[in-house]
């Protein structure tokens, strides 16, 4: 069936309807429509439009009188929206078409002239730019207020002992404070690359108009400095088209989510009745309908979860992109949902775990006596006998002996008598009994980066000298 259309005058009612002889049907109008997700970008709509209409003042454009009725019916239409006040119109396509018709029936003519000088396009390049330049810097810190968290629980815990695993097998005996570290650095980088995404972020497309700039004598550093843009863009056909910088902090935060799912799922890990090295704060779990005894870890599986979700969005803006040829095209009105949830997602996960992280409870003793098992020793008695004058390929051979003698006889290392040791190599002295315990381990690992204790009160405070966001 041919979709029903109605004749009319299309003018009075899109600001692009001289040109058409027939009203937009009305399914089609819903579907091209972007007002239902979009209108989030009105501050910054907003913002830029203010900026635009000093600027056009600045170059003898716009009356200062147009210039100051323009300015004073935005920021009330932006209290209106606020407030809740504000009728938004699907008919009108946009956020930027609702705010600029809102603008005109509270001004008149003047609100006409708000327009010159730039298009849609490089409108709402520039909108998405401020919209993203200030969540960025939301993100960063939600990251800070993590890792702060992170640093309480390692600070409290700079001695407890714990296994570190390689392949999920306990490998060698760590503390739980240098490990929260390890969670710290992966924020770290992360805190890294989205200051490196901002600087890309923060540069100006307005006035490139449509995409070959405009014949207004405008002034765009001027513009630029009114919006806090580092520079305005160098090529129109690049300014409107481009949204390299929006598929880069998509990448930057599947990355924050990467690593937020890796401590989920040590989380997951360590609350279990097999691990259970902690307990989560019931205020962060859920129960179930049918078992009583019961104590789900939902917010770490959820960020775990949400981690797709992100990936997902990655995948869907690198796609929108990759066929496009220039300049701008009705594809790019495809980039604003996966950027709008992947700024949610990402907050909303940060503040979860920066609330969780602090009320955990750490069960030494279980961290401890974990940490006991599973001969993490062993490469200590390695190095030990390297010391002695022992090759290490040697070395390696004998405490794989001492280990096997350990599990024939359900006994640690440390509990090994001395003429059981020196029965495996005669370089083996009564010394060796201060190595082979937890404690002489990771004491041991003195280094800059290692996990002995006073190192890693070290570390902490060059953590916190490294925290600020900025």
């Amino acid at each position: 069936m041919t979709p029903k259309t109605t004749h009319n005058t299309m003018s009075k009612e899109k600001p692009w309807g001289g040109r058409f002889t027939e009203s937009t049907d009305e399914f089609v109008e819903a579907f091209t429509a972007s007002v239902g997700f979009d209108r989030r970008l009105y501050r910054h709509d907003i913002m830029g439009s203010i900026a635009h209409a000093q600027m056009l003042e600045h170059v003898g454009v716009l009356s200062a009188k147009d210039c100051a009725a323009i300015v004073a019916g935005l920021k009330a239409i932006e209290s209106e929206i606020e407030a809740g006040a504000f009728a938004w119109s699907t008919q009108l396509e946009d956020v930027h078409m609702n705010i600029e018709a809102r603008l005109i029936d509270r001004i008149g003519e003047a609100g006409k002239k708000l327009h010159t000088g730039r298009s849609r396009n490089d409108q709402v390049a520039t909108d998405l730019r401020l919209y993203l330049r200030d969540g960025i810097d939301d993100v960063g810190r939600a990251i800070q207020r993590l890792q702060e968290a992170i640093l309480e629980v390692a600070e409290r815990e700079v001695e407890t002992l714990m296994p570190g695993f390689t392949h999920l097998q306990a490998a060698q005996p760590v503390t739980f404070g240098h490990h929260m570290l390890a969670w710290f650095e992966m924020l770290a980088r992360d805190q890294e690359r989205l200051r490196d995404c901002r600087r890309r972020v923060n540069i100006m497309p307005l006035g490139a108009a449509a995409l070959a700039g405009t014949g207004f004598p405008i002034d765009r550093a001027y513009a630029a400095k009114l919006l806090g843009f580092d520079a305005p863009a160098e090529n129109s056909i690049d300014a409107v088209s481009d949204r390299d910088f929006a598929v880069e902090f998509a990448a930057a935060a599947a990355l924050i989510m990467t690593h937020l799912s890796r401590m989920a799922e040590e989380l997951v890990l360590w609350s279990s009745g097999q691990f259970d090295f902690i307990e989560l704060p019931d205020a962060y779990c859920t129960g179930s309908s049918i078992m009583p005894q019961k104590k789900n870890p939902d917010v770490p599986e959820l960020v775990r979860g949400k981690t797709g979700r992100v990936y997902g969005h990655l995948m869907a803006l690198l796609t929108v992109m990759k066929a496009q040829p220039l300049a701008y095209n009705k594809d790019n009105q495809e980039d604003k949902e996966p950027v709008f949830d992947t700024l949610d997602t990402v907050l909303g996960c940060l503040k979860a775990f920066a609330g969780m992280l602090p009320a955990t409870t750490i069960k030494r003793d279980n961290l401890a006596r974990a940490a006991a098992r599973g001969y993490a020793t062993a490469t200590d008695l390695a190095d030990y006998l390297v010391r002695k004058g022992v090759p290490f390929r040697d070395a390696h051979e004998i405490v794989g002996r001492a280990v096997r003698l350990g599990l024939d006889t359900g006994r640690d290392l440390a509990e090994l008598d001395l003429e059981e040791l020196r029965g495996l190599s005669p370089a083996i002295e009564q010394d060796v009994f201060e190595i082979l315990t937890l404690e002489g381990s990771v004491k041991a690992r003195r280094h800059l980066g290692g996990t002995a204790p006073a190192q890693v009160r070290e570390a902490l405070r060059r953590a916190r000298k490294r925290l600020a966001y900025g």
